[in-house]
């Protein structure tokens, strides 16, 4: 099979996120596919940029082949990020028929965050022959509508809403990210047997011959370890929507119970103001973010793992973070903070659900976890990973995401 994944963010782990469609494709290749991922040459995602010159630049990156798009830089959630989008898509369009015809897909996937890449993928489909899917990330024009406080009747919602609708009545099949928006779908004109859902997953090998985290993370660790402390650790984006500021608030709490310390690490745009927020504490250590495949080292100096989310009604829809998977693989207890449609902690008895935005209700399951016995946290280690390699392995997901591509 001849697949073209359309995805403005992709990207592969020694650039920085977004991994899906590289692990998708790279098990897909395993089985005899041929896969090409288009991507824009910048993202604020990635920590690396690929070096591009020229408009299109094609490498072949482990069997998976690479179109870089040329596009300008922006920062962060800019108006550039805007102009960024539009630009990849009008480039994507006027290259669309020279793809189709040169590498001459069975299978388009549109697979961007937002739903403009449709308008290229269904040309370049159509030119070919393919079958067009739709794979769901997060739900735009809801996202910005519910979290960006955006009206319904802006131009950019609007030109969002016009694209989503569009590929909910011209595709072969949706595949959704997140496992409750089949009747979103539906209302906005998807027949219901048109909806699959392929969560995200993890690479399970990646955990085999981990990369050591650097020397003075190690050292900052170990002296933590040597000090008896138990340490709660956060692994990823420094963001509004991760709630980080409720976990400083808890080290607030707890800044006298001296057993406990806060390590954060990554990076991301509310970094400065959560350093600014703990000042003074000295229960809480910020870290710069580590390469991916250096994480399973780092989280086994963590006694317990923490994952926070907004209170937001948009979460009704499932959520599906790589975070969780990693946090479970590593065998730890989770405190996860959130209300959504589902809970990956909660249905695999892998650590303390609570409701978001309450630090005292952290600091509280911090305490509970502290009580329990050795084999009890012990259990919700092994819950999460049992849990994960059941249910996330990238091997398995890619399988059933074929499956569905052959018989929709």
């Amino acid at each position: 099979m001849n697949i073209i994944l359309i995805n403005h963010y992709a990207s592969i782990p020694e650039m920085g996120m977004e991994f899906r469609p590289y692990y998708l494709a790279k098990e897909w290749v395993k089985l005899g596919n041929d896969v090409t991922i288009i991507a824009a040459s910048f993202s604020h995602l990635r920590k690396k940029q690929p070096k591009i010159k020229e408009e299109i630049k094609i490498e072949l990156i482990e069997g998976i082949r690479y179109i870089w798009i040329k596009t300008p830089t922006y920062k962060g959630n800019s108006t550039g990020r805007i102009f960024n989008m539009f630009y990849f898509v009008k480039k994507l369009q006027k290259y669309s028929k020279k793809i189709a015809t040169e590498y001459k897909p069975n299978v388009v996937i549109a697979s961007s965050t937002y739903p403009l890449d449709i308008f290229p993928a269904k040309k370049i489909s159509k030119k070919s022959k393919a079958k067009l899917i739709f794979e769901i990330h997060d739900l735009w024009p809801l996202s910005p509508m519910e979290l960006g406080g955006y009206s319904k009747y802006h131009p950019f919602i609007m030109t969002m809403q016009y694209a989503e609708n569009f590929a909910y009545k011209n595709v072969n099949a949706v595949i959704s990210i997140l496992p409750k928006t089949k009747q979103h779908t539906i209302e906005h004109g998807l027949p219901p047997q048109k909806w699959f859902h392929v969560p995200n997953g993890i690479v399970i090998e990646n955990t085999e011959g981990q990369e050591k985290i650097p020397e003075n993370y190690k050292k900052i660790l170990e002296k933590l370890k040597s000090e008896n402390k138990i340490i709660i650790g956060y692994a990823g984006g420094h963001a509004i929507s991760n709630s980080l500021n409720t976990l400083v608030e808890t080290a607030k709490i707890l800044r006298d119970n001296s057993k406990f310390v806060f390590v954060l690490v990554g990076n991301g745009t509310e970094k400065q103001n959560l350093i600014k927020q703990s000042k003074g504490l000295p229960n809480i250590v910020f870290l710069d973010s580590i390469p991916k495949k250096q994480i399973p080292n780092l989280l086994s100096y963590t006694d317990y793992l923490f994952i926070g989310w907004q209170k937001s009604n948009l979460y009704r829809f499932g959520i599906s973070p790589n975070k969780i998977f990693d946090y479970m693989l590593a065998e730890k207890p989770i405190i996860h903070a959130v209300t959504a449609g589902n809970d990956n902690v909660k249905e695999a008895n892998a650590g303390i659900s609570i409701k978001p935005e309450n630090p005292k209700a952290i600091a509280d399951a911090i305490i509970e976890l502290n009580k329990m016995s050795d084999q009890d946290k012990i259990n919700f280690g092994k819950n999460g990973k049992n849990y994960v390699i059941k249910n996330h392995d990238y091997k398995i997901l890619s399988a059933n995401f074929l499956q569905i591509l052959k018989q929709c």
